[in-house]
C-alpha cells in the first residue's frame, strides 16, 4: 500500500459511478479481483449489467477515502475494461433536512448498498436551473424548502418499492447531484421519475443528464450475463 495522504470528506462518503464497455482483453479474474480488493479495503462495490448502448457494466463504489476509489478504477481499467463515462460525488444530507432524526441522517451519509430485493437500477445526474424567470438559486430559502418538501412527499409514495440515493456533486462533476435508484421492478423506475417530474422543484427548476439503466447482481453473475468467461 502506498503512503499517500488519505482524501477523506469531513462528513459522509466518497462515491464514484464507473461505466464500462467490455474490451477485447477484458479479464474476468482480474475484474473480480479488483472488486474483491476494493471491498477488502472497506469500500462498498455495487455492480450492474447495463441495458442499451451507453455502457455494458456499471461499478458504483463508496469509500471513506477517494484514493481507494482511484485504485479500484485503475485496477478495473488494467483488467481490460474500457471506461466510457463516470460520475464523482459525495453522500450528503440536504440543507432542507436538518431537522430529521440522526438515524435518517446517518442512513443518507452512510448507505448500505445494494438493498435486497431491488434489482432494477437507474442512475442519472441533475441540476437546478439558473434561467431568467426560473432561477432556483434566487428563490428565498423558505420557498425552496417548501418546494423540496413537496418533492420529498412524492418520493415517499414509493417507499418499499424504491430506494433513492442522492449524492452531492457541486464542484465534483458536471451536475449538482447524482441520483441512484434501486427498484423492485423496472417500471418502478419509470413511475417514480415520471411522478416526481410534476413537482414544481422538477417541473420548473430541474435539469436532467443522461439516464443509465440496468440490473444489479453480484460481480460474478454480472460478468456471466455479459459473457465474460
Amino acid at each position: 500500500m502506498s503512503d499517500t495522504q488519505p482524501s477523506v470528506p469531513s462528513e459522509g462518503t466518497s462515491v464514484v459511478h464507473l461505466f464500462f464497455h467490455l474490451g477485447p482483453l477484458t479479464d474476468r479474474a482480474e475484474v473480480l479481483a479488483a472488486c474483491e480488493a476494493a471491498e477488502g479495503r472497506g469500500s462498498q462495490v455495487v455492480t450492474a449489467a447495463m441495458l442499451g448502448h451507453k455502457s455494458d457494466l456499471c461499478v458504483m463504489a463508496l469509500s471513506a477515502d477517494q484514493w481507494d476509489l482511484r485504485r479500484l478504477q485503475t485496477d478495473l481499467v488494467a483488467a481490460g475494461l474500457e471506461l466510457v463515462d463516470s460520475y464523482v460525488s459525495l453522500t450528503e444530507t440536504s440543507e432542507y433536512a436538518q431537522g430529521v432524526p440522526d438515524e435518517m441522517k446517518q442512513a443518507r451519509l452512510h448507505p448500505v448498498l445494494p438493498p435486497e430485493g431491488k434489482p432494477a437500477f437507474c442512475f442519472y445526474p441533475m441540476s437546478k436551473r439558473r434561467e431568467v424567470g426560473a432561477n432556483w438559486f434566487t428563490l428565498p430559502y423558505d420557498e425552496r424548502k417548501e418546494l423540496m418538501y413537496e418533492h420529498g412527499a412524492s418520493g415517499r409514495k414509493f417507499a418499499g418499492r424504491v430506494q433513492q440515493v442522492v449524492t452531492g456533486s457541486t464542484g465534483t462533476d458536471d451536475y449538482e447531484w447524482g441520483v441512484t435508484l434501486f427498484c423492485e421492478h423496472p417500471d418502478d423506475v419509470k413511475d417514480v421519475v415520471y411522478t416526481m417530474r410534476f413537482d414544481q422543484a422538477s417541473a420548473l427548476y430541474g435539469e436532467f443528464g443522461p439516464f443509465y439503466v440496468g440490473m444489479v447482481a453480484d460481480p460474478a453473475t454480472v460478468l456471466d450475463e455479459l459473457g465474460v468467461g
